[in-house]
């Protein structure tokens, strides 16, 4: 059930045109920018957007006028935060996904806010990503750090099978607004 869910969703997303993304993702930085959590955040984590998803570009540009933007880098099938300076001196990384030449290290613990991918979400903050574990074993390690999904709203569903080593987000962000994640489940 899980991959069908995947598949079916990630074929929709597939089929956006560079527009629509574009046009949905500036109402998602609207949503999060507005959010008082992010507001509050001194030390932000973006993901790197690639292909189909939330396009993540001009939002990181935007923070970085005035937060420390965090970005990951894969080594040895492991996220590593690396603080950066300019996102265009990001260079394609593993699976072609912009990163930085060399970490500029941060402690986990200072972390306030972490954005997470996803390709499936549901509103007790689940996630169906691209079945790596990368951002489950990060997400581990950064306990205090509000976790945000950024995902169209159509990636949102009521429930999704789950597993013992998903660690939910407290929030998904759309371009129709933001999902409180309960942990009712």
């Amino acid at each position: 059930m899980k991959n069908k869910l995947k598949e079916s969703i990630l074929e929709k997303r597939n089929l956006l045109s560079k527009g629509e993304i574009l046009e949905k993702s500036g109402k998602i930085h609207d949503n999060l920018f507005n959010l008082q959590q992010y507001k509050k955040s001194k030390i932000i984590m973006f993901f790197v957007s690639f292909n189909s998803e939330v396009d993540t570009h001009s939002m990181i540009r935007e923070a970085l006028k005035d937060k420390t933007v965090v970005v990951p880098k894969v080594v040895h099938h492991e996220i590593e935060p690396s603080v950066i300076i300019d996102f265009d001196n990001l260079i394609p990384g593993k699976f072609g996904i912009p990163e930085p030449i060399e970490i500029m290290k941060i402690a986990y613990k200072n972390i306030d806010l972490v954005l997470v991918p996803g390709i499936v979400f549901d509103r007790q903050g689940h996630r169906i990503g691209y079945g790596f574990g990368y951002y489950d074993k990060f997400l581990a390690k950064v306990h205090k750090a509000v976790k945000i999904g950024l995902a169209f709203d159509f990636q949102v569903v009521d429930n999704i099978p789950r597993e013992t080593h998903d660690i939910a987000v407290d929030f998904v962000v759309t371009e129709k607004g933001v999902v409180e994640c309960g942990m009712n489940s």
